[in-house]
């Protein structure tokens, strides 16, 4: 499996994993058959809300899962269209969220918990939900 975490800087396994999937500097990416560790800059983490999808730059990558802490609704909608199943952690670092990842213990982010309209994942009960 190869897994994705959005994260501050680029140093590896004692990097925070930054608390929102798009407007992360670097993607650290984990290869858990290999155990090899790579990081990408994401060229994208000026954007305006709702246009982030880094998507693109990972497409190359074949990620399996991605560990965040949050993402928005149609982030979350194109992983999941790509293959790509989403799971949340919550302040750890990259050696923490791909310990979890391999114990199996962490949450998959479902597209009804996801957030929508202002992207910042705050927990649950703060949704808004708009119709388009």
């Amino acid at each position: 499996m190869i897994i994705c975490m959005p994260t501050n800087g680029n140093t590896g396994l004692n990097e925070l994993v930054h608390n929102h999937f798009g407007s992360a500097r670097y993607y650290t990416i984990y290869n858990t058959e290999s155990k090899e560790l790579s990081v990408i800059e994401n060229g994208n983490d000026h954007h305006s809300h709702g246009e982030c999808l880094p998507v693109s730059d990972l497409k190359g990558s074949d990620i399996d899962a991605v560990l965040t802490k949050g993402m928005g609704k149609r982030a979350l909608q194109k992983l999941n269209n790509g293959g790509i199943s989403v799971f949340l952690i919550n302040n750890d670092t990259v050696e923490s969220a791909i310990r979890k990842f391999e114990e199996g213990t962490l949450v998959e982010l479902a597209v009804e918990d996801a957030c929508g309209g202002s992207g910042r994942g705050h927990g649950h009960g703060h949704h808004h939900h708009h119709e388009n």
